[in-house]
């Protein structure tokens, strides 16, 4: 049994429902028409029946309400059954299209009313008020003294049978409309559960779809940055030397210059390769792309040759690290070298250590230099952070009272955790999309 929300409710009638409706009423009122004129004809009640205006007025009263069923279906239903009750009592020759009237407006409430109590009251007054009708019609018509009509004789009498077929009918007559109603409300709101899931799981598709591009503008500006951040900041420490000394000492402002072409060159290079990446099908990396931890070896002595002396500590035994976070460790040991030579001053030395616990890596940058008053956070911390959320780590970041700057991240591995495939997309891991803002520090 399909189990639904408590506050669901069926959708509302439709422009073409309601058009429906009055097509409905309309016809039943010819119907109507057309089977009184022909009962008269028939002479169902003989000659005591009622006049042809009256058949008329009753057909209308009987069926044109139909039109608003659905939206007033109690009183609708009340009143074709008040009608219907007046038009057998006033001996209306019409037997046909009244019945089926009733039962199209007691299956309505069934089938339309959302206060299901209030649909049960209105169906079980009109069922005993219909029933009540009868016995009382029973009761008259075997007590009234007259030899007309079917034989009284015998304990089951042709009348005993005629009236227990009557009561047998109504009783299917109205069980059947109580019963189709309420399955014609289930069917509704299992239908209006489904649009309205259907419409959830569209919304949520396309949340995913907005997230899923988001996550990706973000990977693309954090590689960007870290690509493109760490030789122009380079570039401009050398071009800025060049300038100092290019009249003293032109050999000297060429060999910085020469600098700035290297890192102009290598800062193309990677984006070369960043660009091939994006453009795989697979998001995979493209061959002589990857980037690991033994290139830290060749980003230390970068560091040095633009005018930032470093120093590199590997401690403890390494142990095998996922791809993904090999690369993270790499850049965010390169932005803190890249912060470290455009903020912490001329007189500026860093050092990177490595360690290789049993369970996890380490990676510390710390630089001497000017003591940093205020941190305001841009793309070079939250990079970092995110790269550090994205390997399943944590990163610790702030100036060192001594002066300086110092940046530690911690990332577990081990056998129990799975080596992402190379390309696989970062993600923060509480589950939420990481959106880039700010400026480099």
């Amino acid at each position: 049994m399909t189990v639904l929300p408590p506050t669901i409710a069926r959708a509302p009638a439709t422009p073409a429902d309601r058009r429906a409706d009055l097509v409905l009423a309309v016809g039943l009122f010819v119907g109507a028409i057309l089977s009184a004129a022909l009962g008269s004809v028939a002479g169902f009640y003989g000659t005591d029946t009622a006049e042809i205006q009256w058949s008329l007025l009753y057909g209308a009263a009987l069926t044109l309400p139909l039109a608003l069923r659905r939206r007033y279906p109690e009183i609708i239903a009340v009143a074709v059954s008040l009608v219907f009750f007046i038009g057998m009592s006033a001996r209306v020759p019409e037997l046909y299209v009244g019945n089926i009237a009733v039962f199209i407006a007691f299956y309505t409430v069934g089938a339309w009313v959302d206060d299901r109590r209030r649909a049960i009251l209105v169906r079980v007054l009109i069922t005993v008020g219909m029933f009540f009708w009868l016995l009382v019609t029973t009761f008259q018509a075997a007590t009234a003294p007259t030899d007309d009509g079917l034989s009284r004789e015998g304990i089951f009498s042709p009348f005993v049978a005629y009236m227990l077929i009557q009561f047998l009918v109504n009783v299917a007559f109205f069980g059947g409309a109580y019963y189709m109603g309420d399955r014609a409300y289930a069917s509704a709101l299992q239908r209006r559960a489904l649009e309205l899931r259907t419409a959830e799981l569209e919304h949520e598709r396309e949340v995913t779809a907005a997230q899923a591009v988001a996550l990706d503008r973000v990977k693309i500006a954090r590689e960007l940055h870290d690509v493109v951040a760490h030789h122009v900041s380079a570039m401009g420490v050398q071009a800025g030397a060049a300038r100092a000394v290019i009249e003293k000492d032109p050999d000297a402002a060429r060999t910085a210059l020469s600098g700035v072409e290297t890192s102009a060159r290598s800062a193309l290079h990677e984006l070369r390769q960043l660009l091939e990446t994006l453009r795989t099908p697979d998001a995979g990396s493209t061959e002589g792309s990857t980037l690991s931890l033994d290139d830290l070896g060749e980003l230390i002595a970068y560091a040095e040759e633009n005018g930032l002396p470093t120093t590199f500590t590997v401690i403890g035994d390494p142990t095998p690290v996922p791809y993904v976070v090999q690369v993270n460790l790499y850049r965010i040991a390169q932005e803190a070298l890249t912060n470290a030579r455009r903020h912490a001053g001329p007189d500026a030395s860093a050092d990177v250590r490595l360690r290789y616990d049993r369970d996890a890596v380490e990676l510390e940058i710390t630089n001497t230099g000017r003591v940093a008053t205020m941190i305001r956070p841009g793309l070079g911390l939250v990079g970092m952070r995110e790269r550090a959320a994205a390997s399943g780590g944590e990163v610790e970041t702030g100036p060192r009272p001594r002066g300086g700057f110092r940046v530690r991240v911690r990332v577990p591995v081990g056998p129990d955790r799975a080596v992402p495939a190379p390309g696989t997309a970062y993600a923060d891991t509480a589950g939420d999309t990481v959106v880039d803002q700010g400026a480099t520090t």
